[in-house]
């Protein structure tokens, strides 16, 4: 049985444990913050009653997932260390050069990132051969599919394991080929995202619209048609003539719209705060989770009652 370490219980921490343990792995995990420990077990306990609503057996045979009071406790005798740390590359360097000096030389020592280079998370580690990326996308306990993304300096046969491990667990490894920043999804997001703010700051749309739009329309389209064959369906034709006039046209900007960095500035970020884009009230912010985490469920168990994945 694989033992997994998981390093931080923020956003994704709490998911991502839930998920490895109902596959059966033996899971212990850490957050210096000691609030963040505190709330852990609350937080395990609602993504596994998701998980449960997915229909994922149960293959933990009750065995809870740990939470331990220092680093080192949580990760000894790990086969896998998973850090779903801030995206502060010093702050990710230190804690694998901490982590390294505490495991095996057989560990494989994973990121969370959502798009720092492991080649850059690979400096500095003595052994960076076993440093690799495992991306999840938020929430991680409802959304199946993991991308593997290996450095310069990462072995094959951890991409190979990293693949199995992802598959035993009945997930879907994507293995990025180039170590590029953003990795695939989250270029392909961010992308979308600079144009849908753009389009409502010039006024084009309003944000409920713009959100409307993209959910009912490009949005359901792809959940079952992804980009590239959506080329093929569309006819590679038309793409060359629409493109040959539109692509001039969308945003290219290299920073971040005043749309967005007006709020931060004032601490508007969005439901953490109350308020970014839109506004939201402790009990809409329940709601909402709650609903957005019911409708996630329907889809993928839809999606996969179609495609046969399991």
């Amino acid at each position: 049985m694989t033992k997994v370490a998981v390093i931080g219980l923020g956003t994704m921490g709490p998911g991502i444990a839930a998920t490895l343990s109902r596959a059966g792995m033996t899971v212990t995990s850490y957050d210096a913050d000691a609030g963040q420990r505190e709330k852990a077990p609350q937080r395990f306990q609602l993504a596994d009653t998701v998980l449960a609503n997915l229909g994922m057996a149960d293959k933990s045979g009750g065995a809870p997932i740990g939470v331990a009071e220092t680093l080192a406790d949580c990760v000894a005798g790990a086969d896998l260390v998973l850090e779903t740390v801030p995206e502060k590359l010093e702050l990710k360097a230190q804690i694998f050069r901490e982590i390294a000096a505490l495991v095996s030389k057989d560990c494989v020592l994973a990121s969370d990132t959502s798009g720092i280079p492991i080649t850059k998370i690979q400096e500095g580690i003595s052994t960076p051969e076993r440093v690799i990326g495992m991306h999840w996308s938020n929430p991680p306990h409802i959304i199946p599919m993991i991308e593997v993304i290996a450095g310069s300096k990462t072995s094959p046969a951890v991409v190979d394991w990293m693949v199995q491990v992802i598959r035993n667990a009945g997930l879907l490894p994507v293995v990025v080929r180039k170590d590029v920043p953003g990795f695939v999804e989250n270029r392909v997001l961010y992308a979308l995202l600079r144009e849908c703010v753009d389009l409502v700051e010039q006024g084009v749309i309003d944000a409920e619209g713009l959100d409307t739009c993209v959910s009912w329309g490009i949005g359901y389209k792809l959940s079952v048609v992804g980009p590239m064959a959506l080329l093929d369906m569309a006819g590679l034709d038309i793409y060359q003539a629409v493109g040959s006039y539109l692509n001039k046209e969308l945003c290219d900007r290299d920073d971040v719209a005043g749309y967005v960095t007006e709020r931060t500035s004032t601490g508007k970020l969005g439901i953490k705060t109350g308020g970014g884009v839109f506004s939201y009230t402790p009990e809409r912010v329940a709601q909402l989770q709650a609903e957005r985490a019911r409708r996630l469920v329907a889809v993928r168990k839809a999606l996969q009652s179609l495609s046969g994945v399991a």
